[in-house]
């Protein structure tokens, strides 16, 4: 289809591009089909412009923020157009009123954040909601974990304003009985109807009739379930005035804008009201049940005592917990393996009446003998607690395989009393089938998340997927429940609407569609007359799972099984606002072409089709052609390696890991570019710079030879270098090894990586010496360098042979007793994250019992400090404040906690973590030309700002090289190593 036209008059950018199509196709739902094109529209102009083109061409526009949908909602073959770049102003806070006014693409916690100072709060709080955006949200009508108080978006939404399907524009808000009666009076006179004259009269007949609301009453979803999401919400506006005269509420549109899944109109603005925060006294009780229909049960005396939430998680999701990093910190307060876990919040205005709804909550379990163990947690640890019951969806990707927990009955949703009878039958009839199952989610509200594990990649899958949403829709309408709580129909559930509510109730759904939409504009084949559940599906059956030779071991899976971990949650969305590394380039330019989910998303398409279509051709030879693939490889450009979703991604994809292996294989077809070879080499190179240091240091202090010098490598021309010093690390400690091998407490060994040894030998000094002072006899083992620099450009044959050499100099001569010591934390870090996947078999348990022992000098001294093997006498006492900026792989793969508890041995010392994601650095990336910018540009987000406010005499302490470069170059301050902080500070 030719755009040229239409891209002449946007104002926004227009994409139709393989890439950016490739990755629009999906979403977190099973569903896969390629876009027509993207459009990122800057103005309501650019909408407009869109909308007529769609009218004239006949194609569909696909409305689309963060895209968690599960229900396929913005997965279609038409124009998506994503509004989370540029719709982002929150325009009006009305305190007086209780209202926000703001545009869909504000994200649903910033806003809570923008609102904290005006005492408000918006509600409802998916699990996606550091990243879930306002227009996503009423398209879907989202409730999350507090709906038992808030309700659902469409509770709270006042006012939407935007476009129909004409390309005219509209406003719906409330309108009293009176002026209802009167709008219709004057457009039943009126010669020319508009499009929205003829939505209002086309709304007023279907509703005034006795018969259709008889069927409605009939039909729908009970009224006392919640959250209700089958199909359009008629049957709300059925109970307002004037169609029930006794109704409470008067007639407002937007009922029926919320969870019509931008099928109606185009939002481009939104009221919704807001409450005042919620009580300060805060905590949660997570009761152990040794089932699920006891945790139930148990769900079911919560709710006596008006908690703001209750929800489940079952032992799968508890399981998955175990193998991530992030959320075995959350899970400290499980005991034992419980079946389920229950967990119940309250919400007081004094401590006295949240014990005492506590201690009354947990007697009633008790003497019904329900639960076994019931922890109370408050302040911050309510906050871990619902991290890892948010973690939920993203941990399902965990389970290694082709077989996965799959959306498909994730959203039912029934009346609370009647979930545990719904669920026991739910289970008898997956059990009967042969499924194992999943259950999570929001118990107060009476829906579950319920995921079957099926393998999609299958013939077998593919039905079982369609026969498992047949059985349910089946069980769902016996209870009369919603077949949709609040992830909506989509194209998922869609196909059973007619079936839950009647074939009347559908054809009045279909005619409302057409009336508001007759040209299919407005996201097409959602809701009504959708395609099979299960065509379009992201897997293909037959489809192979390629075993792939790589470098890099996966665990009980392959490189292909690891990017499929990926399952679209978007977690890698959240900005740095939210906290956290992940993923610090989109942070940067919030481009979904810059998110873990598109690099995973783009190398599962790389390594299983060709020219668009599944290759069901068996990997020939050693299956680097798979990874001949420019565009996968454009995609994982912007990737820092920082690791930071290793840890932060609830699915445990290690996209570092995976764009390494990447390389190694595209670099076997297209060869490793110079610039990569020299960073690399960075050990050999430094080592002949070592030999006339001066000469080095003259070359590049002097600015224009830098530049110069910058520019022939590929470096980009701003960008300072790393000077070498005038001697060497390790030349210095031979000369001086007699000194340092004496120490009362015992032996310990010191990696001297390749950064230390040649550019930060001060602090290489600086360290020996503490240690040595602290008690320590210090020895420099025989070892070659990290083999990191190799890594990190893909040259994995170079590193493994360095970390087999490690291992097996090391192996031996390391344990408990006498551990590795580095300062570097990329390097030394290497042993416990790279090594053990990279050595052959017969070393893997060496490696892994080095990788132990191999410790940052945070982590040693911290852990002498706690067996009181640390004098602090030694220390100066006086007043300091330390801002400290932690290293990425130390946050992915260490913690911030041992540097901080180490920094904090002198009496005075006050260490105050920056909160800060990625510098911008990360390694080379940060010198390299096409990188500057954004590395700069990360380091905006939070680092620079916050290191330009401290004082002269405040400390800015960063454990890592790259860090401390890019502290200088972005702020001017001189950041110290904590090893330089504790050495200055000895008496």
């Amino acid at each position: 289809m030719d755009f040229g036209r239409l891209k002449s008059k946007f104002n926004g950018e227009f994409l139709d591009d393989k890439i950016t199509k490739t990755l629009y196709a999906t979403d977190a739902s099973a569903y896969r089909e390629v876009p027509l094109a993207v459009a990122f529209p800057k103005d309501e102009s650019d909408i407009r412009e869109l909308i007529l083109f769609a009218n004239k061409k006949k194609v569909t526009l696909i409305p689309r923020t963060a895209g968690t949908s599960l229900a396929g909602q913005v997965v279609g073959k038409g124009i998506v157009v994503d509004v989370s770049r540029t719709f982002t102003e929150i325009i009006e806070v009305n305190k007086e009123e209780s209202w926000v006014r703001l545009q869909p693409g504000v994200v649903r916690d910033e806003l809570n954040m923008h609102l904290k100072p005006y005492g408000l709060y918006f509600g409802p709080e998916t699990s996606t909601a550091n990243r879930a955006m306002i227009g996503g949200m009423v398209g879907n009508n989202s409730c999350g974990s507090n709906s038992v108080v808030y309700g659902s978006t469409r509770d709270h939404l006042l006012e939407v304003k935007g476009f129909l399907s004409d390309g005219s524009p509209v406003t719906f808000s409330k309108l009293s009985e009176e002026e209802f009666e009167e709008k219709l009076e004057s457009l039943r006179t009126k010669k020319e109807l508009t499009l929205e004259d003829r939505v209002y009269l086309q709304v007023a007949e279907m509703l005034s009739n006795a018969e259709n609301a008889k069927e409605i009453r009939d039909q729908f979803p009970k009224r006392s379930i919640r959250r209700r999401n089958t199909g359009y919400a008629i049957d709300e506006l059925l109970e307002t005035k004037p169609f029930t005269p006794e109704a409470a509420e008067d007639f407002n549109f937007c009922k029926l804008i919320a969870g019509s899944e931008g099928t109606l109109m185009f939002i481009t603005e939104i009221k919704i009201h807001v409450n005042d925060l919620p009580p300060k006294f805060l905590a949660v009780v997570a009761s152990h049940h040794h089932s699920i229909k006891e945790s139930l049960k148990a769900n079911l005396v919560s709710l006596k005592y008006k908690p703001t939430a209750v929800e489940l998680m079952d032992h799968h999701i508890l399981e998955c917990t175990k193998a991530n990093k992030e959320q075995m910190a959350n899970r400290f307060f499980v005991e034992g393996d419980p079946v389920a876990l229950l967990v119940t919040e309250f919400s007081e205005h004094s401590q006295e009446e949240l014990d005492k709804k506590i201690e009354a909550l947990i007697a009633d379990m008790q003497s019904q003998e329900m639960g076994y163990h019931f922890p109370v947690l408050y302040g911050d640890d309510v906050k871990k607690v619902w991290t890892l019951r948010k973690a939920g969806l993203g941990l399902l990707g965990n389970i290694p395989g082709d077989e996965k927990a799959v959306p498909v009955i994730e959203d039912t949703a029934v009346d609370v009393e009647d979930l545990p009878a719904y669920i026991e039958e739910f289970d008898a009839t997956m059990a009967e089938k042969g499924y194992d199952m999943v259950h999570y989610a929001h118990a107060g509200s009476g829906e579950l998340h319920l995921r079957p594990i099926i393998n999609l990649k299958t013939k077998e899958g593919k039905e079982q997927f369609r026969e498992v949403a047949q059985d349910i829709s089946d069980l769902v309408k016996k209870y009369k429940g919603s077949l949709s709580g609040e992830h909506g129909d989509g194209r998922l559930r869609a196909e059973f609407i007619p079936q839950q509510i009647g074939e009347k109730n559908y054809l009045l759904l279909k005619k409302l569609k057409y009336t508001w939409d007759p040209n299919g504009v407005f996201n097409a084949n959602k809701i009504v007359d959708t395609p099979a559940m299960n065509e379009m599906l992201r897997y293909e059956p037959g489809q192979q799972t390629p075993d792939f030779e790589t470098v890099f071991k996966f665990k009980n899976q392959n490189i292909l099984q690891h990017a499929e971990q990926c399952n679209g949650s978007g977690d890698c969305r959240k900005t740095s606002l939210s906290g956290g590394t992940m993923c610090p380039s989109y942070q940067a330019t919030k481009n979904e072409k810059d998110t873990t989910r598109a690099r995973a998303n783009m190398l599962r398409e790389a390594l299983t089709r060709k020219d668009g279509k599944v290759s069901f051709d068996p990997v020939a030879g050693d299956g680097h052609d798979r990874f001949d693939n420019k565009e996968a490889k454009e995609v994982l450009d912007l990737c820092l390696l920082c690791k930071g979703c290793k840890s932060e991604c609830p699915s445990n994809v290690d996209m570092a890991k995976l764009k390494m292996e990447f390389l190694y294989h595209y670099q076997k077809k297209n060869g490793v570019p110079v610039r990569s070879k020299l960073i690399a080499n960075f050990s050999k190179m430094s080592k002949l710079g070592s030999i006339a240091p001066g000469f080095y240091n003259f070359l590049f202090k002097t600015d224009s030879l830098r530049r110069m010098g910058n520019k022939m490598v590929g470096f980009h021309p701003d960008r300072t270098m790393p000077l070498l010093h005038n001697t060497t690390l390790k030349k210095w400690y031979d000369k001086n090894a007699m000194e340092f091998q004496k120490g009362e407490k015992g032996k310990i060994y010191f990696f001297c990586d390749e950064f230390t040894n040649y550019n930060d030998v001060p602090i290489g000094q600086k360290a020996i010496q503490l240690l040595n002072r602290l008690g320590y006899a210090v020895y420099i083992p025989e070892h070659v360098d990290s083999g990191r620099p190799y890594l990190s450009k893909g040259m994995l044959d170079e590193g493994k042979e360095r970390a087999t050499q490690n291992v097996q100099m090391l192996a031996d001569l390391i344990s408990a007793e006498t551990p590795l010591i580095g300062v570097e934390p990329s390097c030394i870090l290497a042993f416990r994250d790279d090594y053990p996947e990279l050595v052959n078999d017969e070393l893997v348990a060496k490696s892994e019992a080095l990788g132990k022992n191999a410790l940052m000098i945070d982590e040693f001294i911290a852990r002498e400090m706690d067996a009181k093997r640390i004098d602090k006498s030694v220390f100066k006492a006086e007043k300091r404040l330390i801002k400290l900026h932690g290293h990425c792989q130390q946050k992915a793969v260490s913690s911030l906690v041992p540097t901080k508890k180490m920094l904090s041995l002198p009496e005075g010392y006050e260490v105050q973590l920056i909160p800060s994601g990625c510098c911008g650095m990360s390694g080379s990336f940060g010198y390299e030309k096409e990188h500057y910018d954004l590395s700069m540009k990360i380091g905006e987000l939070v680092l620079f700002p916050t290191v330009r406010q401290q004082p002269e005499e405040v400390i800015i302490a960063a454990p890592g090289t790259s860090c401390r470069h890019q502290i200088h170059d972005g702020t001017g301050r001189e950041a110290k190593h904590p090893v330089e902080v504790l050495w200055e500070a000895l008496r």
